[in-house]
């Protein structure tokens, strides 16, 4: 692990200052160019007006000569041809005006260009890049705990650093033969459920954190494999009224009015598991868009027995859709609250055992917790058969509804 940790970091600080060495240079040349360009232009912005005098004053010195020259050769003429040319002179020279010259400009208007480079740049850099990256020999979480869900894994994972604050936590996973982890959840809680796992497969899993007020996240922790021997929670398919998803784990009430209870696939459910009913759209956990009804519930039973429009009956327990809990059909006294967009409910049940007769003479007693809102109701359950694996349901009157079941 140490070495092929320290393997891995190596390779990640190379390639990072090998982007940071091609960026900077990148940036480097683009301000290189910048400030050359700004020469360019200063220099062609600056020296036009001087560009034009000179050639005003080249202009005037060449029409001299030419003056000059024609006067020279009106005196050294024949004296016949003197008194046209000397004429043709004088007219020459006084539409010509050698006294004036363009205006130039004064030598403090005139730019002189110059490059100020302040030599901090480099201090800045020298002491950014002496403290850029650090090198972690210990992760600040770590995970801590798997355990087996049906069609999937709830993860935990604990700070194991405790100068370290962390903000938000990211999980990653894998399957044993994919080459990429992929994020599945990123939020302060400190264990998850991944769904939509397979059975008796390895998975590999990682977390990290981000300290409070950061940006950047800390280093991953040691990957470690976790697997679930639990087939997935299932709904039974073919039942009108009822849609299913691809993976049959999701059942939406639709709007048929065939009417009746709506099972697993298979007694999945086992003692000592939790049962959880929730919607994984939009992050509302059961959702109504239509009424409630009286026999509408959520719950387990010992068996499958069609010709019921609800759970509401003997071998069952449930919870309906305004609180009420049955047991065997009976109502109990204990409420919770209703069940309505935004609800969860949990199922969990235990073996009691009474002695070495409890399973003889048709008395088998199982701990069952109802859980809804941060709500909870005990009571014991009491069977004419030892059962350890039970069926779950649902039963809705009205469409809208949309459970799923892990």
């Amino acid at each position: 692990q140490i070495r092929e940790s320290a393997t891995l970091t190596r390779d990640v600080l190379e390639q990072h200052f090998n982007d940071l060495k091609g960026t900077l240079k990148k940036l480097l040349d683009e301000r290189l160019m910048s400030l050359l360009q700004e020469v360019d232009a200063i220099e062609q912005e600056s020296i036009k007006p001087l560009d034009e005098c000179q050639k005003l004053i080249e202009h005037g010195v060449s029409t001299a000569d030419d003056l000059l020259r024609d006067g020279e050769s009106a005196v050294n003429g024949d004296v016949g041809q003197q008194n046209e040319k000397l004429c043709s002179f004088t007219k020459k020279a006084l539409h010509i005006q050698l006294d004036s010259l363009p205006e130039v400009p004064s030598l403090v208007d005139v730019p002189c260009l110059s490059a100020q480079l302040d030599d901090c740049l480099l201090t800045i850099l020298r002491n950014q890049i002496f403290r850029h990256g650090t090198v972690a020999s210990r992760p600040p979480v770590q995970l801590e705990e798997f355990v087996e869900k049906p069609g999937g894994i709830l993860v935990r994972w604990c700070k194991v650093d405790d100068d370290f604050t962390p903000q938000d936590y990211r999980l990653q996973y894998r399957k044993s033969t994919a080459s990429h982890f992929e994020d599945v959840y990123v939020g302060s809680e400190t264990e998850f459920i991944v769904l939509h796992i397979d059975p008796n497969v390895d998975y590999q899993f990682r977390v990290c954190a981000r300290g409070d007020g950061r940006q950047e996240w800390s280093p991953w922790s040691v990957p470690q494999f976790g697997r679930t021997t639990l087939v997935p929670h299932e709904w039974t398919t073919g039942l009108e009224g009822y849609s299913l998803s691809s993976r049959r784990n999701i059942a939406l009430r639709n709007d048929s009015q065939s009417c009746g209870v709506l099972y697993s696939k298979a007694p999945t459910y086992f003692c000592g598991q939790t049962l959880t009913f929730r919607q994984v759209l939009s992050g509302q956990l059961i959702e109504t868009v239509g009424q409630p009804d009286r026999r509408d519930s959520l719950g387990v039973c010992v068996e499958q027995q069609n010709g019921y429009d609800s759970l509401q009956r003997d071998k069952a327990v449930c919870i309906s859709t305004n609180g009420t809990v049955f047991v065997n059909g009976k109502e109990m006294t204990n409420q919770l609250p209703a069940v309505t967009s935004g609800s969860t409910v949990t199922f969990d049940m235990e073996v009691v055992h009474l002695g070495p007769s409890s399973n003889e003479g048709g008395s088998f007693k199982l701990r069952v917790t109802i859980s809804s809102n941060n709500r909870e109701v005990v009571f014991d359950w009491v069977l004419d058969q030892c059962c350890v694996s039970l069926y779950f349901g649902c039963s809705f009157s009205y469409p809208g509804w949309k459970v799923l079941v892990f």
